[in-house]
């Protein structure tokens, strides 16, 4: 009976272990499905993403070519060619509501003016080249920046306060000519846009360009692709241009475009013509390639935000 017992759990010895073994060839089996299946939903999952990325940028280089040669749709067109201009476009007063109350009356809006004589033009102007004749890109943009002192070099930008001879390109009358310049436009700002000018301040980026229509030689050079400023640039929320030269006069093409969906809104340079908006999205644009000739104009920002403003350059740094 002992021997019959032991044969007998033996043999459930022998049916357990084969049991055993039988359940871990079936779960192994099933993990190797299992990863098997995983593989392929990460495998598959990769190819999506990675066709998914590469299909977004062929739509954004795509739009980015149309947009470069072709002008933006829209109903109709409004442009300026007068000595008054005005424009409002959509609303949106996100970007507006920020410190010290200072949300604008004219969320949104955008105008055109003559504010400047031709004395005033041409000197800012005089500056200007005087300054970018010490660099200057080899594409089609060049900027200089007389806060920051950057300005662009080939494919690069310097600082032209470390430029040999800096000392001798400026005067102090240079710089009070650009304060009384920024100036009045602050005051033009807050008058109309309805901002106290105690709650508005210069910011930066503020600087001047000169556009031509030589090609780009690298991205800062492609001026002319559709944009938000406060994208670009988070302190701004109030942007003006002034122009210092004149469309058809001294270069073809080189129009700023306000791109709405019922109707673009077209500011023809004008020297001396006053160019203000709110920076926000409500204001997508785009500047036209310039195809002949020399665009000159300087940028000049402002902030409703403090800690984002700038003082006004000052000819110590050039000494």
């Amino acid at each position: 009976m002992r021997v019959c017992a032991a044969k007998i759990q033996s043999l459930t010895n022998i049916n357990s272990d084969s049991s055993t073994e039988k359940q871990d060839k079936d779960r192994a089996n099933e993990n190797r499905m299992r990863y098997k299946e995983l593989s392929n939903r990460i495998y598959w999952a990769s190819f999506v993403r990675m066709h998914l990325v590469m299909y977004i940028k062929v739509v954004i280089l795509a739009f980015q070519k149309a947009h470069s040669v072709a002008p933006f749709l829209a109903k109709n067109s409004v442009v300026a060619y007068g000595r008054n201009f005005q424009a409002i476009s959509k609303i949106s007063s996100r970007e507006m509501k920020i410190v010290n109350g200072s949300i604008a009356k004219k969320i949104g809006s955008s105008a055109c003016t003559i504010l400047f004589q031709r004395y005033d033009v041409s000197a800012l102007l005089n500056i200007a080249e005087r300054g970018l004749a010490l660099g200057g890109s080899r594409g089609g943009a060049s900027i200089l920046d007389l806060h920051s002192g950057a300005l662009s070099k080939d494919d690069a930008f310097i600082n032209i306060y470390k430029v040999d001879g800096v000392n001798k390109v400026f005067t102090k009358e240079d710089f009070k000519i650009y304060s009384h310049i920024k100036n009045k436009i602050h005051g033009a700002i807050s008058k109309h846009f309805g901002v106290k000018k105690s709650h508005l301040y210069l910011t930066y980026p503020t600087f001047f360009s000169r556009m031509t229509s030589a090609p780009p030689q690298t991205i800062h050079d492609e001026y002319w692709h559709a944009h938000v400023d406060k994208e670009t640039y988070k302190s701004f929320h109030y942007t003006s241009l002034l122009y210092l030269s004149d469309y058809k006069h001294h270069f073809d093409g080189g129009r700023f475009i306000f791109i709405d969906k019922d109707a673009n809104k077209t500011v023809e340079p004008r020297a001396g013509r006053v160019s203000a908006f709110t920076s926000g999205s409500e204001n997508l644009h785009h500047v036209e390639k310039v195809t002949r000739g020399t665009r000159f104009a300087i940028t000049i920002s402002f902030t409703c935000d403090p800690k984002h403003a700038i003082k006004d350059p000052i000819i110590v740094q050039v000494m």
